[in-house]
């Protein structure tokens, strides 16, 4: 996380850290989401949807036009899946790298405005 090429960002409580998110850029139009969480004893609380929110925008800051993510299929990460889709991601083949595989999901935004 410490890459020229990744923003870190955390998400507080008060004292307690309750949410991180990263965003990586892989070009000049398209970026990662990664590194998304949520402390568990803090979920359904609006605090992964503020995370993602914010990591949308800085997308757009960059003038990205895409924003793509790799998450686990399995049912444990149903509630991330709808987060994703409130959020207007989309399922999407492997990028940057990925390969399919039945233990991921791959969803993507378009942030162009079309």
């Amino acid at each position: 996380m410490r890459a020229s090429d990744v923003a870190f960002w955390t998400g507080w409580d008060g004292e307690t850290l309750v949410a991180t998110g990263a965003l990586k850029t892989l070009s000049p139009a398209h970026g990662e989401v990664k590194s998304m969480h949520t402390l568990q004893t803090a979920r359904r609380r609006g605090f992964g949807a503020i995370m993602l929110s914010h990591i949308i925008a800085a997308g757009r800051a960059r003038g990205l036009t895409r924003l793509s993510l790799e998450t686990g299929s399995w049912d444990y990460f149903k509630p991330a899946h709808a987060l994703y889709g409130a959020h207007g991601f989309v399922p999407c083949g492997p990028f940057e790298g990925y390969v399919e595989d039945p233990n991921s999901l791959f969803l993507t935004l378009d942030l162009s405005g079309h």
